[in-house]
């Protein structure tokens, strides 16, 4: 049988996060080789990774106090996960130690020319994730203000953290990424819902090759149950479908893009410390965008990630939303 082990460091949470962690092996090239072919790169470097632990440190430098679920192997990537999460104050009471399991790692491709990236992932242990570590961080969940979780671990596991955390009043974030199924229940228990231009369209089912397009995928989600759909459109902003009505959110003025690594989890991470914080809708984006805005100008996923004094100051660069109706019209979604 094996034995899972958890680390000790305790503490109460305003957000929680549910991912995975991945050691991340980023090269940097003029492009991908194709098979069988060898191709010299321009560089190198191994980061701390996977959407969940990108997310909890981006929400942590943002000033949240932040627990994390997760599930790591006892090895040299495992090692390196808890020295960066003890080093960003990481509540650890939910992080499971499997010694059975390999602890995740991710191959990222990022263009030289553009700082796009390409991204394969391996969940290790983290793969592992089940409703039983849900369940028993059930007490961390409830006692927090914010609830986040994404698909890199298993689909059952972000879907009891949901379900807990909306029982409990706690507001949830459901950042559906990588684009997989997911049962048509688990858009009831999501407050929001962030999906990028890719997995908005392989969920709704409605290309998102423009704005307008992008209005007709969050309708499409909005009606299945979720209260508020934000779509991140890359260098276009956000669009906002929900209770506060339809906007587009423009991105940050001025913002220079080095490397796209972890923009996303940037984004939601924002997103949940403003929520966490109280503030209205309109003012949670525009900080999650001076995030993300901030997070693409350097290299790496967690180690892009910027400090709330940053985030303050790139305030001021952040444009206004462009409102499409009367937030109180809220044409489209239930307030309900």
């Amino acid at each position: 049988m094996t034995t899972i082990t958890r680390d000790t460091a305790t503490g109460s949470a305003d957000i929680v996060v549910l991912g995975i962690f991945a050691a991340d092996l980023v090269f940097q090239a003029d492009r991908l080789p194709t098979i069988g072919e060898t191709l010299f790169g321009r560089a190198f470097s191994i980061g701390s990774g996977g959407k969940g632990s990108n997310q909890a440190i981006a929400a942590a430098r943002a000033g949240g106090r932040v627990g994390l679920i997760t599930r790591i192997g006892a090895d040299t990537f495992g090692d390196l996960a808890r020295s960066v999460w003890q080093a960003e104050g990481i509540i650890a009471d939910a992080i499971s130690i499997d010694p059975a399991q390999a602890t995740g790692a991710a191959f990222i491709f990022v263009s030289a020319a553009t700082g796009d990236n390409a991204i394969l992932v391996t969940p290790g242990a983290a793969g592992r994730i089940s409703t039983a570590d849900v369940a028993a961080a059930g007490s961390m969940i409830a006692d927090a203000k914010v609830f986040v979780t994404q698909l890199e671990q298993p689909v059952d596991a972000a879907l009891a953290g949901l379900e807990a955390a909306r029982q409990a009043g706690v507001v949830t974030i459901f950042n559906p990424a990588p684009a997989v199924a997911v049962p048509d229940m688990i858009w009831r228990y999501c407050d929001w819902t962030t999906p990028n231009e890719t997995e908005a369209a392989a969920l709704s089912g409605v290309a998102v090759d423009s704005v307008d397009g992008a209005f007709h995928a969050a309708d499409a989600l909005g009606r299945r149950g979720v209260r508020n759909v934000l779509i991140t459109l890359g260098e276009k902003g956000a669009l906002l479908c929900g209770e506060a009505g339809t906007a587009l959110f423009p991105p940050l003025a001025g913002a220079t893009v080095v490397d796209t690594t972890g923009a996303g989890d940037a984004f939601n991470a924002g997103l949940a410390v403003a929520l966490a914080e109280g503030r209205s809708a309109e003012d949670a984006i525009r900080f999650a965008t001076a995030v993300a805005g901030l997070s693409v100008g350097r290299p790496g996923a967690s180690a892009s990630m910027p400090a709330r004094t940053e985030i303050e100051a790139a305030l001021e660069r952040v444009p206004s939303p462009i409102w499409m109706t009367r937030p109180e019209e809220d044409l489209i979604f239930s307030t309900g």
